[in-house]
């Protein structure tokens, strides 16, 4: 196993702490038979126990190597499989060189661990070889990795030599991408300690479609046209959404997640203390073949916050001009995003400022960048009653429709007031108390 890790190229770049190197690593010591039989056991066990828990973060089964292999291929982000994300394989000169790479991880698939486990009195190869995990498959958070690592896995056990390999891995790669953003829907960014950012994947986003949200069928209309036209390619407008709390706005933006993920539509979601970082943001993903939106939950700026100038100029405005595979998606309670007073009408109290009135449009160009706007405004009582009883017949609630009314009204008087939100925590008592 040693000598084939070692011979990979466009693949061999490997970090010297990943199970795949260490396990080279430990082969080597057997096949040359320089070794402590305790200490390559004890580290031997090491990376099966790794390899359990990455099985266990994922949800993988069956042949846990195998998953694992597989896992590595999807997230190997080289000169060539960003490539084949953009375009295909193709039919160049380095085709020759990544299938030698595939033919190697083919005689990974198949080595054979029986003379190493027979050797040192081990079984634990064998066991991760036939697995079968114990979680349930509808509560992991990472079902829609586990589903496509396991698919893929399936189809490179069944290659029968190097150009199956090349066949499905560069298809995958075509359908899906690479890398995180391949596999997963929604990222937030962290700082690195020694500077820079790095991208988390989101595992637990809700599944919420758009179906899902009650009423406001103008506003999602508004949200879907500007979307579809962004995934096919078309021009599209940075969006919007504001208005009173808990009226749908940030599930409004998952939901389209969700609904376009198949379609290549990834999301972002950025903090206002991160805004320094959104060049590096865009920077890192405007030439990958995936349409990114920005998301901004709850943006609004104080007076003495002076973010949302920066904001400004990425948006619209800046030297380089904002990449065609990326908008910026903001929810708000705030129409204009930055507070304003009633000093800000008064010329008279605003003596002090020469050009009070550039003052003004200063504050409110920022919400000028934002092409789309889309007022989701609160409910009606008779609109809040039927998302009141649609939610409970969703949900399999039994009660008869003037009592759940009449329980809702309670309901909203002291929780919140009237907001999709408060409905839907309503039904959620119901679902407690039963």
């Amino acid at each position: 196993m040693y000598r084939e890790i070692s011979q990979l190229l466009m693949y061999g770049d490997l970090d010297r702490d990943s199970i795949l190197y260490r396990m080279g690593e430990l082969f080597g010591e057997f096949e040359t038979g320089g070794y402590d039989k305790t200490a390559l056991v004890r580290d031997m066990h090491t990376q099966v126990k790794r390899i359990l828990k990455v099985a266990t973060d994922y949800g993988f089964d069956d042949n846990l190597w195998h998953n694992y292999l597989t896992f590595f291929l999807m997230m190997s982000e080289n000169p060539f499989s960003i490539t084949c994300e953009k375009t295909g394989a193709g039919d160049g000169s380095v085709n020759a060189l990544v299938e030698n790479d595939f033919r190697i991880f083919k005689e990974l698939f198949d080595y054979d661990f029986g003379p190493v486990e027979k050797e040192l009195g081990i079984t634990c190869f064998g066991q991760i070889s036939d697995y079968r995990a114990i979680h349930k498959k509808e509560l992991m958070y990472n079902k829609n990795v586990s589903e496509k690592v396991r698919a893929l896995s399936k189809k490179l056990e069944e290659a029968e030599d190097e150009k199956d390999f090349f066949r499905e891995v560069t298809g995958f790669y075509r359908d899906y991408g690479v890398g995180m953003f391949g596999l997963n829907k929604a990222f937030r960014i962290e700082e690195k300690t020694q500077g820079g950012i790095r991208f988390c994947p989101i595992n637990n986003m809700e599944t919420v479609m758009l179906d899902d949200l009650v009423g406001y069928e103008l506003q999602k209309k508004k949200l879907v046209d500007n979307t579809e036209a962004f995934v096919q390619g078309k021009k599209a407008n940075n969006v919007l959404l504001f208005g009173d709390s808990g009226t749908g706005k940030s599930t409004s933006i998952k939901a389209i997640v969700n609904q376009y993920y198949k379609d290549g539509l990834r999301m972002i979601e950025i903090y206002k203390h991160q805004f320094q970082y959104l060049s590096a943001v865009i920077s890192a993903v405007k030439n990958r073949n995936y349409k990114f939106i920005i998301y901004m939950d709850d943006l609004s700026f104080e007076e003495h916050e002076t973010e949302y100038k920066f904001l400004k100029a990425v948006i619209e405005g800046g030297v380089e001009t904002r990449p065609e595979n990326i908008l910026i998606y903001a929810t708000s309670n705030r129409r204009h995003l930055i507070k304003e007073s009633w000093n800000d009408r008064n010329d008279q109290d605003n003596t002090n400022d020469r050009h009070h009135s550039d003052t003004v449009e200063e504050k409110l160009s920022l919400v000028n960048r934002f092409g789309v706007t889309i007022n989701y405004s609160r409910p009606t009582q008779k609109e809040y009653f039927d998302i009141v009883v649609h939610l409970a017949k969703r949900a399999g609630i039994g009660m008869d429709e003037e009592t759940l009314k009449a329980e809702a009204n309670k309901w909203e008087l002291s929780h919140g007031g009237i907001s999709g939100r408060t409905a839907e925590q309503f039904v959620n008592y119901l679902l407690s108390q039963m």
